[in-house]
């Protein structure tokens, strides 16, 4: 398989947009709104360095590992964030949905379901991944309880798996949704969808 060519998600809350320099401003408001690289339990980069982070993001999808978006809320039209496959491997192909934030008004609006529902949905019936998976501190019980609300069923938890930006040592729980499941995790999403605000 050849890399995952760049492309435009629309959902019912939320647009996924290829990430480019270009949204630097608008990322650097997003983050500003509920000041998120305080929380302790997660990775959001500080204003001054939401450049650095697009430009990491970038070199990683020249790569080939990496396919990253900016999230639009379809209401407001602002962009609320970002969001990544990421560890993509093309052999298979499976890959992660990870490396999201969303600015914190946008938090309970259903644009996180919907954008999950996106790449879920692009990851399976057009990409034909045998299994998407997600990855979240141990400590952080918000991302956790969202991720198994998705359908994603617990694979493990790896002890002592990576660095904190504080360098102290995470433990990081691994969930996957496979192929085969994401049928009957597509109907549920599409239930919720329908219900949210």
């Amino acid at each position: 398989m050849q890399k995952i060519d760049p492309v435009t998600l629309h959902g019912k809350y939320v647009t996924l947009e290829p990430l480019e320099t270009a949204h630097e401003a608008a990322l650097v408001e997003a983050v500003q709104d509920g000041e998120l690289w305080n929380l302790w339990y997660t990775t959001v980069p500080r204003p001054e360095g939401v450049g650095a982070e697009i430009q990491r993001r970038l070199a990683l999808q020249e790569a080939g590992s990496m396919l990253p978006f900016v999230a639009r809320s379809n209401s407001t039209g602002q962009v609320i964030g970002m969001t990544s496959f990421m560890n993509i491997d093309h052999s298979l192909p499976r890959l992660e949905i990870g490396s999201t934030w969303n600015r914190r008004s946008a938090h309970g609006t259903g644009t996180n379901p919907d954008s999950k529902y996106l790449l879920l949905r692009h990851a399976f019936e057009t990409v034909g991944c045998v299994a998407v998976e997600f990855r979240t501190n141990w400590l952080n019980h918000q991302s956790r309880e969202a991720i198994a609300r998705l359908g994603a069923k617990q694979d493990g938890v790896l002890r002592s798996q990576a660095l904190t930006p504080e360098g102290v040592l995470r433990d990081t729980v691994v969930f996957s949704i496979l192929a085969l499941e994401w049928p009957a995790v597509k109907r549920n999403l599409e239930y919720r969808l329908g219900k949210a605000r």
